[in-house]
């Protein structure tokens, strides 16, 4: 049979062969993916091959890729023009009403698909039929900028296709991105700083002393800072309660594969506040092209009233500044998450966004209205939830929020 009639690779409307393909470490296509992420539209460390296929084990369970490129994904020179990682969902719901929804997890809160960097808007109309033709009528981008160059491209694509869609569980982040202050002088940046603050970590400082400060990058010692993190993490309340890293093996499994893959590349680095060979706190960043991605902090909960977390992300944003190769950084934190808004004053705002796929979708407003019904009801949960954590863990979790 030839490709073209497969349920799973289809030729679109403008010449471009889109393929539904597993997530895979052996596929032959995995070369042309890193070739895309490596220079993307918009950069995703999730949608990173090495940081995708590390999740896969923990988080990977019915995910498949949406591939679309110049040829059928197993042949030979492909160039891909652009990546979904997704999940069909059918009973999101309650009912058989299908949802191609963008992947996202725990540790995988950015969902803007990677496209041709060249020819940006071209490639997303072919992801959107892509994704009608293999997907289904309607799909939902997760964790992706209300504004900014994708939501630009996003709001032009549908509206010159006529496409319907929805945003929900907006919200937004600390980000550091000196450039959106309109001061070119970075060096400035953590003049915004009031000088209560200022007084306060200088004092923290002081009890803690002496410090060091390092940033682990090489491949040999990144294994035992990451072992290090991990017990630091475990040591706290979150260990109390169960829900430290040491406590999900499958999670610790992914932060293994992907700091491996990440630090072969030199591309990640585990930054650490010491005293006496004691780590008081410490960070994961990875970096992809010219952006960081904040995605694990930590500190000792025994000297916490000094601030060893505030501390470490001081220094850490100092080398944000003194570094010009990076242009950014993602804190990948919660909303309201203090401590990376005390220091990042840049907010980027998210949603999800539901979307009607070329082809039609006679359902969408029933659809949106079970999405809102669902919003509603994951805020109020979540809500409790937070509630119930506060009280559980106490004076430790409050500490935590404001280090």
């Amino acid at each position: 049979m030839d490709w073209a009639d497969t349920a799973t690779t289809v030729r679109l409307s403008d010449g471009n062969i889109a393929a539904l393909r597993p997530l895979d470490p052996a596929a032959p296509w995995l070369a042309a993916w890193r070739a895309l992420s490596l220079n993307p539209f918009v950069e995703n460390l999730f949608y990173d091959p090495d940081f995708a296929l590390a999740a896969r084990d923990a988080f990977g369970d019915g995910v498949e890729v949406i591939l679309v490129g110049d040829r059928p994904p197993e042949q030979p020179g492909l160039q891909l023009r652009a990546v979904w990682p997704y999940r069909r969902q059918r009973l999101r719901w309650g009912i058989p009403l299908r949802l191609a929804m963008g992947w996202m997890h725990g540790y995988g809160v950015f969902g803007v698909p990677l496209l041709d960097p060249v020819a940006p808007a071209g490639a997303l109309d072919a992801l959107l039929q892509a994704m009608g033709r293999l997907g289904g009528p309607r799909a939902m981008l997760t964790y992706v900028p209300t504004s900014g160059p994708f939501a630009d491209l996003l709001e032009r694509s549908c509206r010159s296709q006529g496409l319907a869609r929805a945003r929900f569980w907006p919200h937004s982040r600390a980000v550091f991105d000196p450039s959106a202050q309109g001061n070119n002088d970075r060096a400035q940046y953590l003049d915004r700083l009031s000088p209560r603050r200022k007084r306060r970590l200088r004092h923290s400082a002081e009890r803690l002393a002496p410090l060091k400060f390092e940033s682990v990058r090489d491949v040999i010692s990144l294994r035992a800072a990451l072992d290090d993190y991990i017990a630091l993490e475990g040591a706290g309340w979150k260990g109390r309660a169960g829900t430290a890293l040491g406590d999900a093996p499958g999670e610790v499994a992914l932060l293994h594969a992907s700091v491996a893959a990440f630090g072969a590349r030199g591309r990640v680095r585990i930054d650490r506040l010491r005293r006496d060979g004691t780590t008081l706190a410490s960070a994961i960043t990875y970096i992809t092209g010219t952006r960081a991605w904040c995605l694990k902090i930590s500190f000792a909960e025994a000297v916490a009233r000094d601030s060893p977390g505030a501390l470490l992300l001081q220094q850490m944003t100092r080398g944000l500044i003194a570094d010009g190769t990076l242009a950014g950084a993602d804190s990948c934190a919660p909303p309201d998450f203090q401590l990376a808004e005390t220091f990042w004053a840049e907010r980027m705002p998210l949603a999800h966004i539901l979307i009607e796929t070329p082809g039609g979708d006679p359902l969408f407003g029933f659809a949106r209205r079970l999405e809102g019904l669902r919003a509603r009801l994951s805020r109020w949960l979540a809500r409790r939830a937070r509630t119930r954590a506060a009280l559980k863990t106490g004076a430790a979790s409050a500490t935590s929020r404001s280090d």
